[in-house]
């Protein structure tokens, strides 16, 4: 019974530290990433579809990015989406590829960037924390009901506290990084 609690936790606390992962992905740095477009969706046939499904994206500079849509159709509908979203890009066509220049970000947009990054991490570290409370009450409904002794509920609690620890610091880790990253001239 705690086994298996403790496993589903695990697994949800893995589960918010690759959300935090995907969130940090998709923050601008200076450099351009497929990553930055992970979020965004185009209208294709009347149907909302992830951009990452409809074209290929190659990166021939450090800071501009190149978007070969797979159905030459769909081409105006993804420069529309780019152009609308907060990524701050122009998009230009040249009847094959989108090509996305970033504009160097400014001080001031480092900062709120850093400060989008460090919110998305409290996010994962909250959730991270409300697995732990609900196995927590599972752990000790367990121990209250008999059905486990209070050395293994005590025990449970432990393993449980390291376990959250671990994905905590594994989120600052990656906030660490992201803020690093957006450091970077």
């Amino acid at each position: 019974m705690l086994d298996e609690t403790m496993f589903e936790a695990e697994e949800k606390m893995d589960k918010a530290v690759e959300v935090a992962k995907e969130d940090f992905a998709g923050i601008r740095t200076g450099r351009a990433t497929a990553g930055m477009f992970n979020k965004l969706l185009v209208d294709y046939y009347g149907a909302p579809t992830p951009l990452q499904q409809l074209a290929s994206f190659q990166t021939p500079e450090a800071r501009t990015i190149l978007i070969s849509p797979f159905d030459k159709s769909s081409m105006s509908a993804i420069e529309k989406t780019l152009r609308d979203s907060d990524l701050g890009v122009n998009p230009s066509n040249d009847g094959n590829t989108i090509r996305c220049v970033l504009p160097q970000l400014t001080e001031e947009r480092r900062k709120d960037y850093i400060k989008m990054a460090q919110r998305k991490g409290e996010d994962a570290k909250v959730s991270i924390r409300n697995v732990r409370r609900s196995a927590k009450d599972a752990i000790e409904a367990a121990v209250k009901d008999g059905d486990v002794g209070e050395d293994e509920g005590s025990r449970s609690e432990k393993e449980l506290e390291a376990l959250t620890k671990k994905h905590v610091d594994a989120v600052d880790a990656l906030l660490k990084g992201k803020e690093s990253e957006l450091l970077e001239v």
